[in-house]
């Protein structure tokens, strides 16, 4: 997956996903796919738009959504994805027009989740890395993801990074260790915005000491 996508890839779907953003919060109306799009971003590929907000020099998330198996052409999911992040996550009220103006846009690009095999589950955080790694743990109903950024920003080992992951499925933090949790692991390429509106950067995704 990452072999295929370029920092111009990274940097048009950024760019196409605030357009996104900032037309339906102006119009009501979905863009459509752009056609001059590279045809790599047509094969469908997992995708997280995430919006953070600048507060006093400080990114503050501002909503997050995506679909992390390669249900749909990259661009048409970077759109919907993008969208759903401004108004559909219900850990926020819907991002406003003006509040653009103060929000970077990132967008993480997924391998297909795989499942993480181990013989005891106490085995788990030997068997993922912080600075590689996203994960979603499942067990019945419940079910949680975390970017491969996040425990790099708050600083997790990886167990904390599972404990984490559970919690944010609504289980508990210990909920990994159960035999009939599921835990899945996966890989991303991310962008993001340097400023609002501004230069697109390929995030690096190395926790230190890893």
């Amino acid at each position: 997956m990452s072999a295929q996508l370029t920092d111009e890839h990274g940097a048009f779907l950024v760019r196409l996903a605030r357009r996104a953003i900032e037309e339906y919060l102006s119009t009501g109306k979905l863009i459509e796919p752009p056609e001059e799009a590279p045809r790599e971003l047509w094969e469908p590929m997992g995708v997280f738009v995430t919006l953070n907000k600048l507060t006093d020099g400080r990114k503050m998330l501002r909503g997050c959504i995506g679909f992390p198996y390669p249900e749909k052409p990259l661009v048409l999911a970077t759109i919907e994805a993008a969208v759903a992040s401004a108004v559909e996550d219900p850990r926020f009220p819907p991002v406003r027009l003006p509040e653009m103006d103060e929000i970077v846009v990132e967008v993480s690009i997924l391998t297909r989740p795989e499942p993480v095999r181990v013989e005891d589950p106490r085995d788990y955080p030997r068997a993922i890395k912080v600075g590689r790694d996203g994960l979603i743990v499942e067990k019945g109903i419940f079910r949680g993801l975390l970017l491969p950024q996040v425990p790099i920003e708050w600083g997790w080992d990886e167990e904390t990074f599972l404990s984490q992951c559970c919690m944010k499925a609504g289980l508990y933090p210990d909920a990994w260790l159960d035999k009939d949790t599921r835990i899945y692991r996966f890989q991303a390429i991310v962008f993001e915005e340097e400023a609002p509106r501004g230069p697109v950067r390929r995030v690096e995704l190395k926790a230190e000491g890893h």
